[in-house]
């Protein structure tokens, strides 16, 4: 029975490892009678197309994949409750770090960095820029002011 058991777990290490992480998509290797939903991308040995332009990540602005909230791991009782909290309303500890290194830089970095996001923002649709304005605006006022006006905001 224990070699048997063996035997489970070392085919599927030896597929991951012969073929790569999407050795389930060759059709031998594919579960019988159901189709299984994930969301691995790219690697070795990728034969249906890759999703295509599809996004795998959430959250999106794509109508792509959202968390199924029935899937929610339970609270872990441990000396109290440890669950996913959110972090306290007006406190955006996020920005702190990234504003403080766009005002370490020198006038001629700032305008590059500003450059080379307006940049690659340009090739968004126009809600996600507007979103990302107020990043960079919650980062430093002179920062989302300058990708602001590069895409034409001001």
């Amino acid at each position: 029975m224990q070699k048997l058991l063996v035997r489970i777990f070392a085919y599927v290490d030896a597929h991951r490892y012969r073929l790569g992480v999407n050795y389930e998509h060759l059709p031998i290797n594919q579960p019988y009678a159901t189709e299984v939903n994930y969301y691995k991308r790219d690697g070795h040995i990728r034969i249906d197309g890759n999703a295509g332009a599809s996004v795998n990540y959430e959250p999106n602005s794509f109508y792509g994949p959202e968390a199924d909230p029935a899937f929610k791991e339970p609270p872990l009782n441990i000396s109290s409750d440890a669950d996913w909290y959110n972090q306290k309303r007006g406190v955006d500890a996020d920005y702190i770090q990234p504003g403080n290194l766009y005002r370490l830089m020198n006038a001629d970095e700032q305008k590059r960095l500003i450059e080379n996001i307006v940049g690659s923002l340009k090739n968004v649709p126009k809600n996600i820029q507007e979103k990302m304005v107020v990043h960079f605006n919650k980062t430093d006022w002179y920062y989302g002011k300058g990708i602001a006006k590069g895409l034409g905001f001001l």
